[in-house]
């Protein structure tokens, strides 16, 4: 499940912290890590000139004199360290038993084996026991290490541990949802006793609804029992419901010192949500380094934990898209779509059989990753002959899992097979075989040959690896401008270690101009890749089965952690009133503050939004000039049609902006060729704008004066008036005769007569509708 999922991530970092040095500091230019694969020095190009070694050498000699100096005052202190543990070091003292108040002898003897601590054998109840000589049998002597209380307490910790595994292994291994409800019950059960992680999992799931019925209050009270406890994850997600104002008084100072405790403790999701705090500015001064920091240290793990598959596909679908354009492809796929692929793979369409193989690989579009669905259509497309089936094979054996046993000649041999057939995936794969010693000898050569045949084909692994040989000067003479164009045309085809690699070059200044905005925006687009990012996906499916609170629940954690795609869902949800969670008076105002976040991250609606709020007045004062300025940035920016026409409207009204009907009629023109569209609306706005004109055109002259003016003797000769009488007559006998035919009785056909019309019954008689 996905709280297992973002648990792992969390106590992952726990066993691998970075130390404070590791966090902030900097890879040299002639930094030899990229994306986490370490190259030995013997892959260093012979062309680098004699200076650069000199001064390698010299800086080492320094390094190393350093490094014995240090070493030398670390020994000293580190024995004197010990010296003073051994004299403050606490000597065990037995509690009653045969020599109460004596102290423990560590290792004694009992029942022919020796003891370095304290134990339980020998006794039904479980208490830790010493002896407090050597040999037991022989002088009897021992007693308790602990108290009765501390005793109960450690065996009832222990049993609350029993009831966690039990609890995780029924969530681990079992994908129905009430399986994972009857876990939940027993991590319930776990976290009345007081278990750490167990209380990690409840109040997540109490907050959310996950398999438990949502209970913020519940949930907030289990987040301040952990935050005293120490616990990140607690810490964080309590930062959390400060800032959200859920449950809770809304406070951003609270917040952030929840957070900041939370990413001290190594929690990843509060490390994310502070580097887009600082890169935004929210509620701290906006500082990039500070940002730069933070998503770094983020995006370590994440392309840690990335295979050279490119990770999972992350979906991002706007809810506000779906309503406006309900057609459009949001990028699932239907059920009975899969259906229908499936239908046709059983019956031997090679095609569909790499398709679905590719859709269960990665998972996304709908599809739950499953490596053994993967395995069997790839074989069967295999087996049919098709390139692509072998290569991804190949790719399977070469990563291992599961389903499939790690085997690098399995793999080299399905490799071979595709390359042969000039499939890019093969020779990729190929390419990493003879870069790393797979299966066969290192050969830097032919790793560069098989690289270059993919990247030519436009395969991503091809060029990211391509990008790394040039950026490592492996098989090739160092050349970060080479290294930059590929990583550049990796990362267009959605590598998520592209990314990573670029950022780190841009961060750097390594072969291009140090850019700290570029490189946190980068390291950005990697830490959206990591496994919380399918969250996207639960709330997604929490709104379509009609549990808003929920849904809105997660979206505002992920806007936290800076989605746009959720900023904008939470904003569309509480804009539609869905949530009952947030109180009617604050729905507006938090709508405002999460469209404003996604406007500031380049989403066209959200713009539009925050021009509609403050021209209507929702959640603020109604401020024309304001939404005026949102309009015309999202005219300007995103050449938005319906910014366009508001705009059009807002110059022909005067509101926020002087009355111009002229540039009234420019901004309803550019929103028609902006828009297909917008065609219509237009049309009539320009009918209306026509109308208006010509009222205005007839109020601004004087009609006397130009009647006035006007000289009939002279404009139409000195009878005119008999000419007028005439003309009014013909018109008169030409009304008067066509009222008179139209008034003829019209001549019927013999035989018929007129239908007698059904009298009708009287209103208050006629049936109900």
């Amino acid at each position: 499940s996905l709280l297992d999922e973002e648990g792992n991530q969390d106590e992952s970092l726990d066993s691998k912290t970075l130390s404070a040095e590791d966090q902030v500091k900097d890879h040299s230019t002639g930094t030899r890590v990229v994306a986490g694969q370490i190259f030995l020095e013997s892959g260093k190009s012979d062309s680098q000139s004699e200076d650069e070694e000199n001064f390698h050498s010299q800086e080492e000699e320094k390094e190393n004199s350093l490094e014995e100096l240090n070493s030398l005052e670390m020994s000293n202190l580190l024995n004197k360290d010990l010296e003073e543990a051994e004299m403050q070091s606490p000597v065990l003292t037995a509690l009653g038993g045969t020599a109460d108040g004596e102290p423990c002898h560590f290792p004694f003897l009992f029942m022919e084996k020796e003891y370095a601590e304290c134990t339980a054998d020998g006794r039904e109840d479980g208490r830790l026991w010493c002896a407090t000589t050597y040999d037991y049998k022989t002088d009897q002597k021992w007693g308790f290490c602990e108290s009765e209380e501390q005793s109960n307490k450690r065996r009832q910790m222990q049993e609350a541990e029993d009831v966690y595994q039990i609890g995780m292994k029924i969530l681990n291994e079992s994908s129905k949802k009430a399986q994972k409800k009857v876990a939940y019950q027993y991590l319930l059960k776990a976290a009345d006793m007081n278990h750490t992680k167990a209380m990690e999992k409840v109040s997540y799931a109490l907050l959310f609804g996950d398999y438990l019925k949502q209970n913020i209050q519940s949930s907030k009270e289990l987040l301040e029992k952990l935050t005293e406890e120490g616990s990140p994850k607690g810490q964080m997600a309590l930062g959390f419901l400060y800032a959200s104002g859920l449950g809770v008084n809304s406070s951003q100072a609270k917040a952030l010192v929840y957070y900041t405790f939370g990413a001290l403790g190594g929690n990843l999701i509060a490390h994310m949500i502070l580097g887009y705090r600082y890169w935004a500015g929210i509620g701290v001064l906006q500082s990039c380094e500070s940002a730069l920091t933070h998503y770094r240290l983020v995006a370590n793990h994440v392309a840690s934990d990335i295979s050279l598959t490119g990770g999972t596909v992350v979906q991002r679908i706007r809810l506000a898209d779906e309503v406006e354009n309900p057609g459009m492809a949001s990028g699932m796929l239907e059920e009975d779509l899969i259906q229908y692929y499936q239908f046709l793979a059983e019956k031997g369409d090679v095609q569909a059989q790499v398709g679905l193989g590719q859709l269960h690989l990665h998972g996304g579009r709908g599809v739950e990753q499953n490596h053994q669905r993967a395995f069997e259509y790839f074989n069967q497309a295999a087996n049919a002959g098709n390139s692509h089936a072998m290569a991804f094979l190949g790719k399977m054996y070469s990563e291992g899992s599961d389903v499939v046993p790690q085997s690098n000649e399995t793999a080299l041999q399905y490799f071979k097979k595709a390359a042969d057939m000039g499939n890019p995936v093969g020779q990729s794969g190929l390419g990493m075989a003879y870069l790393y010693g797979r299966g066969v000898p290192v050969n830097y050569e032919l790793a560069l040959k098989y690289f270059q045949k993919a990247a030519e084909q436009g395969w991503v692994d091809g060029q990211l690896q391509l990008g790394s040989m040039y950026y490592n000067g492996i098989g090739v003479k160092k050349d970060y401008k080479q290294a930059l164009k590929y990583f550049n045309l990796a990362s267009q085809g959605g590598h998520i270690l592209a990314f990573y690699n670029l950022a780190q070059m841009h961060a750097t200044g390594t072969g291009v101009m140090r850019s700290c905005h570029t490189a946190v925006e980068l390291f950005k687009n990697v830490c959206e890749r990591g496994r919380w990012s399918e969250r996207l996906m639960t709330a997604y499916n929490s709104y379509k089965d009609g549990d808003s609170n929920s849904a809105v629940v997660q979206y505002l954690l992920l806007a936290e952690q800076g989605y746009e795609v959720a900023q904008s869902n939470a904003a569309f949800i509480l804009d539609q009133k869905e949530a009952s969670i947030v109180g009617e008076n604050e729905t507006y105002p938090r709508a405002l503050l999460h469209w404003n976040r996604a406007a500031s991250q380049g989403y066209t609606v959200a713009r539009i939004k925050l021009g509609d709020y403050h021209f209507y007045g929702f959640g603020t004062d109604v401020d024309y000039e304001t939404a005026f300025i949102h309009y015309r940035l999202a005219s300007e920016q995103q050449h938005s049609a319906q910014a366009m026409f508001n705009l059009g409207y807002m110059h022909e009204k005067g509101l926020g902006i002087k009355q111009d009907i002229h540039l009234a009629k420019r901004f309803y023109d550019m929103a028609a060729e902006a828009s297909p569209d917008a065609q219509v609306p237009v049309f009539l706005a320009l009918c209306k704008l026509g109308v208006i004109y010509s009222l205005q055109y007839v109020r601004e002259i004087n009609m006397r004066e130009v009647f006035s003016h006007i000289d009939m003797d002279q404009l139409l000769g000195p009878e005119w008036d008999l000419y007028l009488m005439t003309i009014i007559a013909l018109l008169l006998g030409t009304i008067i005769a066509y009222r008179q035919r139209q008034h003829q009785a019209i001549p019927r056909p013999a035989g018929l007569r007129p239908a007698v019309p059904q009298q009708e019954p009287p209103p208050e008689h006629q049936p109900p509708q």
